[in-house]
């Protein structure tokens, strides 16, 4: 007879005041625990022993959900890995308490997450972000709506998946493309329920406490979610069906500080041209700020199905499906402050160093120092899409065979439409003027909101004096999918070291597209004659007051986008297109007032195609006394790149150029149409050891070399270049299909020590990064002589005088070799305190923290002068902790997740890498069940109403100031 001693799940439950079950178990000679699911294997083995039938009073089967089980699940889970991971797992489909997984996944030591509009979606692992990052469902790769590879978590509701793991060291059997590692999502197996039939209904009503205080916020949404699992057939056939929906308001409050992309002499003091530059003879200025009230709905939508049939014991096939929709209508409110750049009048500067954080600036005639009342409007529509099939045949004792096909597609169509007024002089004039008299002041103050002044303040609010100005509407159409086929077979070995052989092929092929269009009313900068500015009237406006933090700002007019569009466009709203516009070498070659062949340059396709093969041996020996599992083998990569180019041959037939005619009937004939892109092999090792050194006590060591590709929008071709107001030629070429992958070697040494009542985890790592993608910056680059079409002059639209055009910068994407070390400490402590009295027993503890480092810096100049900046992703400390009870039905805990100074891209504005601050948030939740079907749940997202905070370089160039709000939750679970 086997005695099992107490396991940390079934102390767990004692002091979650849950009764357990018995139920047999046979442990044979030639079985793994490897083998066995957490819930099957509770407890260490010792070596393996002869077969022998348990004593029922001494084996523990365990009936319960909510988060003590959830939590000591993922430790046996771990637990057993054969690599170095991280694991969740709910019992039960619908039991993950979290509101997505991005949530649910910051509980995990070594992962934080980035909050946009105050919700948790791209993750970090590692202090690495989420482009590093590789995802996968059910085991197939998963696309994304991003536009890159980074898969938007919110986009999961965690309702619907069962389980999740973060591969932190891999193996060969896993498909490449995380050198942070990979994150495994998995939806239900029917067949693995542990009930014949499970039905569970979740339901939460949401309020958000500032959204009173922007006007036209929502307060309240909802969460709805059913789930099914069902065997039928003796057993044979499982079915699983879930749904769930979510509906919140969005609602932030901002203030934005944008880029210091102007210099100008304010102080008067020659530069020092001599050694170091401590003073020069410029100081840098930022191009403005914006104050916003930001509202909205965010409505997900999220289907899962899955069929599982076993017909015969050694065969299974499964098809599932995932599909999500994820809708939002959100609006901008507030206005945009142009501080006018390096022709401003400055007085009373104040400065940072060398840059300017504070003073008046006044309008001159060669200024555009202005404030432009903004009532943008956007919309984002994303689809997502995943389907499978898999077969398993046991063909013999010894030989498995496993096949696979998947579909994965995602669809984002983001709507970004602006509409921006300006003050005139007298709205109802017949020609109305726009108002030059323009004098702003501001003093930034960090981290906190800045102080400000305007002289036009009260006109902000009034009828009279606001016209719009410019309306338009930019769509970004991004279209993504892959089709991957995969072969695997394991083979069984009966020898003393080598348990198992696996090899295995996939082939995918992957798609993406990009479109871009444009529909432009009008000038932001001034009052166009050709369109002129539009009149408000007063069924179009109300008058918005700020409140709270934000209550001494101006008020300002807030516009009925409806009204106001039905007013002015009474035969309809013109819809955005794909054109060329007057760009150069179309209509007016000196026409670039309204040149929109980005519209055209911008839009292409990515094709990629990829062929792998693996062979992987699993390990089950003894070194001396001690245990030793793991595997290793190789993974060989094929990959084949390409995508769509216009090339300018400045209109030479002899070099492809042909007549591309836009979507309203334009021909541009400067361009060659071409697909170009590069094929390379990759060979990615791996090891990884398990040594077994006590009973409860475990080594890991793992080594390999792993590879991310380059982010898939980054692989499309464009080339384009636009001449400023001021005659400037500026271009650029982001994208780059020759970019190659990021590649990494990377060791793991973990101590893994299991308890009567806990878990203690320490782990090293290290990986060495070869290089990364840079954008570099040519400055006084020869357009004309690179065979870029540009004008020798424009003309201004105000004065009518030309203006000579002059080169700028041009800046492209290459392969940076400048690569470098990321390092890193984490650790893990679960305690469940069951040895207290009765009332305590159901106390637990469990917290994380990881400390990370690395040599990788990159250059940016955001703040004015050229500083180094962190690897994005990276929070040199990272600290999550979790208290939670629990007694006779009820359960509460209080979790917080901190995170130190890290590295990411400004909130609002798109591709601007900034600093963050440090951030805390505290999550509460509270639950009881009532009876053995009906439970009650409170929960408070962002308790503290923890507010994100970047900016420029130093603390005192304030980025974005972003205020959420809490999150109130109150609901009930049903189960049957």
């Amino acid at each position: 007879m086997l005695k099992c001693k107490p396991s940390i799940l079934s102390l767990a439950l004692a002091a979650a005041g849950v009764s357990v079950m018995f139920a047999p178990v046979t442990v044979g000679a030639a079985e793994n625990v490897e083998d066995k699911t957490p819930a099957e294997v509770l407890v260490p083995t010792q070596a393996p022993v002869e077969e022998t039938e348990l004593d029922l009073s001494n084996i523990e089967r365990i009936e319960v959900t909510g988060y003590s089980r959830s939590l000591i699940d993922s430790l046996n889970a771990k637990r057993f890995s054969d690599t170095v991971s991280e694991q969740l797992s709910a019992d039960d489909l619908g039991a993950l308490p979290d509101v997505s997984m991005a949530d649910a996944l910051t509980r995990l030591p070594g992962i934080s997450a980035v909050r946009t509009g105050g919700q948790a979606a791209e993750i970090n692992i590692r202090g690495m972000s989420g482009g590093f990052v590789f995802s996968t469902l059910n085991g197939r790769e998963q696309v994304s709506t991003s536009g890159t590879r980074s898969i938007e978590f919110d986009q999961y509701p965690s309702e619907l998946i069962s389980s999740a793991a973060v591969y932190k060291s891999p193996k060969a059997s896993l498909i490449e493309g995380g050198v942070a590692g990979t994150v495994e999502l998995e939806t239900a197996s029917p067949l693995s329920a542990s009930d014949t039939h499970n039905f569970m209904v979740n339901a939460r009503g949401m309020y958000n406490d500032r959204a009173s205080e922007v006007y036209g916020a929502k307060e309240y949404g909802h969460r709805l979610s059913f789930s099914y699992q069902g065997k039928f057939l003796d057993e044979t056939l499982g079915v699983a069906l879930g749904f769930a929906r979510l509906e919140q308001p969005s609602v932030a409050t901002q203030f934005i500080g944008l880029a210091y992309n102007d210099n100008k002499d304010v102080d008067g003091v020659a530069g020092d041209t001599n050694g170091p530059i401590d003073n020069p003879a410029n100081e840098y200025i930022s191009e403005g700020f914006e104050v916003q009230h930001l509202g909205g709905v965010e409505t997900r939508n999220g289907y899962m199905g899955a069929i599982e049939w076993t017909p015969v014991d050694n065969f299974t096939l499964k098809a599932d499906a995932f599909v999500s929709r994820f809708d939002s209508e959100a609006f901008a409110r507030g206005y945009r402050v142009k501080l006018g750049g390096p022709s401003a009048s400055v007085a009373n500067p104040v400065l940072d160093g060398n840059a300017v954080i504070g003073g008046t600036f006044n309008r001159n005639s060669k200024s555009y120092t202005r404030v432009e009342i903004v009532n943008d409007d956007n919309q984002d529509f994303d689809e997502v899409n995943s389907f499978g099939v898999n077969a398993d045949w046991q063909l013999t004792d010894d030989l498995n065979v496993s096949a696979d096909v998947s579909y994965s597609s995602a669809k984002s169509d983001f709507r970004n439409g602006l509409l921006w007024s300006n003050v005139a002089v007298d709205a109802n004039a017949d020609s109305p003027v726009f108002d030059e008299n323009v004098s702003i002041s501001y003093q930034l103050n960090g981290l906190n909101l800045p102080d400000v002044g305007f002289n036009q303040a009260g006109a902000f609010s009034d009828i009279d004096r606001v016209m719009v100005s410019k309306y338009g509407i930019y769509p970004f159409e991004n279209e993504d999918e892959v089709k991957a086929y995969r072969l695997d077979f394991t083979y069984l070995l009966d020898n003393d070291y080598i348990a198992s052989v696996e090899v295995g092929a996939r082939y995918s092929d992957r798609n993406y597209s990009n479109n871009r269009s444009v529909f432009e009313y009008g000038n932001d900068g001034a009052f166009s004659k050709s369109e002129p500015p539009l009149k408000l009237t007063n069924d179009m406006v109300n008058v918005v007051d700020w409140e709270g933090d934000f209550s001494y700002f101006p008020s300002y007019l807030a516009i009925d986008l409806d009204a106001a569009l039905s007013a002015w466009f009474p035969d309809g709203v013109p819809q955005p297109v794909q054109t060329w516009g007057n760009a150069a070498g179309v209509l007016d070659p000196q026409g670039y007032t309204s040149n929109y062949s980005w519209s055209v340059l911008q839009s292409g396709e990515v094709f990629e195609k990829v062929l792998a093969g693996y062979v992987m041996l699993n390990i089950d020996t003894e070194i001396g006394d001690i245990p030793v599992t793991g595997n290793f083998g190789v993974r060989i990569v094929n990959t084949d790149q390409s995508a769509t180019l216009l090339e300018n041959v400045a209109g030479d037939p002899a070099l492809g150029a042909q007549n591309i005619i836009d979507e309203v009937g334009i021909i541009n004939n400067y361009y060659a149409p071409t697909i170009k892109g590069i094929t390379y092999t990759d060979y990615l090792p791996s090891l990884n050891l398990n040594f077994k050194i006590t009973d409860d006590s475990q080594i890991r060591f793992a080594a390999a070399k792993v590879m991310s590709r380059p982010p898939i929008n980054r692989l499309a071709g464009d080339a384009s270049a636009s001449v400023s107001d001021d005659g400037i030629i500026n271009g650029s070429s982001t994208n780059n299909p020759f970019l190659m992958p990021f590649y990494a070697d990377q060791f793991d040494l973990s101590y893994e020590r299991y308890f009567d009542e806990g878990a203690f985890v320490a782990a090293l790592f290290y990986k060495n990064i070869d290089s990364f993608i840079d954008t570099v910056a040519i400055d006084d680059f020869d357009f004309k002589g690179n065979g870029f079409n540009v004008p020798d002059y424009i003309v201004d639209p105000v004065s009518g005088e030309q203006i000579e055009t002059t080169n700028g910068t041009y800046t492209t994407a290459v392969n940076n070799s400048e690569g470098g070390y990321i390092r890193g400490l984490e650790l893990a402590y679960t305690q469940v305190f069951a040895s207290l009295p009765e009332a305590w027993s159901g106390l637990g503890f469990n917290a994380s923290y990881s400390y990370t480092e690395s040599e990788v810096q990159s250059i940016t100049s955001l703040g004015g002068d050229s500083v180094t900046q962190d690897l994005p992703g990276l929070s040199n400390n990272v600290l999550s902790a979790t208290l939670f009870y629990s007694y006779e039905g009820f359960e509460t805990r209080v979790s917080a997740r901190y995170r130190d100074e890290f590295v990411s891209e400004q909130v609002a504005i798109n591709e601007q890498v900034v600093n963050f601050a440090a951030e805390t948030v505290v999550d509460y939740q509270a639950s009881y069940q009532m009876t053995d079907s009906f439970g009650v749940l409170f929960q408070v997202n962002n308790l503290t109403d923890e507010p994100t905070k970047s900016y420029f370089g130093t603390e005192q160039k304030t980025g974005t100031l972003q205020y959420f709000g809490r999150e109130f939750y109150l609901g009930f679970t049903y189960v049957m």
